[in-house]
């Protein structure tokens, strides 16, 4: 069983997406960002870094910091256009502030924004989750939000409790730390009734769970226990443990670490053995890839499938799209996303790496399907 995964400490993830929700962030009568939070948060990542652990940040704040800077009154419900302006504006600062304080301790910022039908289209999904992991590769530190300047009601994720799920899902963190105006979850509102219970370990997202979730607390969150139970569920099902932890105060992430009060929801899985469950039995087949003998050997030993090692590539499918391993009689051998559509992946099959250049146009993956993205019959 994954230490990983039953532990309720920070210290033991290793790869952390971390949500900031508006009202930490953002003092609403100037629309300013809090400097001195926002520093100690910086620092506790720094501290993380240190330890060996990768940090993506999902954030708030750009609306709420970009309606001050328009002269939109505080507190007023805005139009979409409006919350769209004002993201636009918010965002240019609020991107500033944390390269400021994250550059104190020599970390870069990567900005990335996402909308619902990013997580949805596979090609997207890929591609973000691709720019993610080469973010995290160099050193950087991925900072996402929802694309608020073009979202529409359609597209819209609605709030970032459940867009950093998503992100969670994603990427196969194995940690997501919602950080929150409250410290957990409770049987009741415990701002409404004094013998609610606080509970610090779920383990299953049941009715009963689900029945005590509350509203929003705060004029500038959209997401109250509701959307936090919501996205609970995502990353429990990605095999993602996640912790609900107050992040009033600062050091918020030092603070759980040394025994703060927070509620961890802790998953029946890991987020390797969620993913490839998914791949296995959920996805549908697109294709086929035909390997030869020494291919087959090489993923019997846990390796990735190179172009060098595939005889054949059948079907038409796009990149990222799911397809099923053959040996040359036609047996299934597995199933695998695959990095490549299927029009550059026949021109590369048999190839080695150094001249995919030459015959795609550009520098692709060495890997026909990654290990991380391959399941064995």
């Amino acid at each position: 069983m994954s230490p990983h995964r039953t532990s309720t400490n920070l210290t033991a993830a290793k790869r952390v997406v971390v949500k900031i929700g508006s009202a930490l962030l953002v003092e609403e009568s100037r629309g300013a960002v809090h400097r001195k939070w926002l520093e100690s948060l910086a620092a506790d990542m720094a501290e993380a870094r240190a330890r060996g652990q990768e940090i993506i940040l999902v954030s708030s704040g750009a609306i709420a910091v970009g309606r001050h800077q328009l002269g939109f009154a505080p507190g007023a419900k805005l139009t979409l256009s409006e919350q769209q302006a004002a993201a636009a504006a918010g965002m240019v600062r609020l991107v500033h502030a944390y390269q400021e304080v994250l550059g104190h301790h020599a970390m870069t910022v990567g900005q990335i924004l996402l909308t619902l039908d990013d997580s949805e289209n596979r090609r997207r999904y890929i591609n973000a989750r691709n720019t993610i992991d080469t973010l995290l590769a160099s050193g950087a530190v991925p900072l996402i939000n929802e694309n608020d300047t073009v979202a529409t009601d359609e597209i819209r994720f609605g709030d970032n409790d459940r867009l950093a799920a998503r992100v969670a899902a994603m990427v196969s963190a194995d940690t997501l730390v919602l950080l929150s105006d409250i410290d957990g979850l409770y049987t009741e509102d415990p701002t409404k009734d004094d013998k609610a219970k606080f509970i610090p370990v779920i383990d299953e997202i049941t009715p009963e769970i689900e029945a005590m979730a509350g509203g929003s607390g705060t004029s500038y969150g959209s997401g109250g226990m509701v959307t936090k139970i919501a996205a609970a569920r995502i990353a429990m099902n990605a095999g993602c443990r996640m912790v609900i932890a107050p992040g009033e105060g600062l050091n918020p992430l030092n603070r759980m670490i040394e025994g703060g009060r927070c509620s961890w929801f802790l998953p029946s899985s890991t987020p390797a053995g969620a993913r490839k469950q998914w791949i296995s039995g959920t996805l549908k087949s697109a294709g086929k890839v035909v390997v030869d003998a020494g291919a087959l050997k090489a993923l019997n030993a846990g390796k990735s499938l190179l172009p060098a090692g595939v005889k054949a590539i059948e079907g038409e499918f796009e990149r990222g799209a799911a397809v099923t391993i053959v040996d040359g009689d036609g047996k299934e051998l597995g199933r695998g996303l695959i990095t490549y559509p299927s029009s550059d992946a026949r021109q590369i099959i048999g190839r080695k790496s150094s001249e995919f250049e030459n015959l795609l146009g550009y520098i692709g993956r060495k890997e026909l399907i990654h290990r991380d993205d391959l399941v064995l019959s």
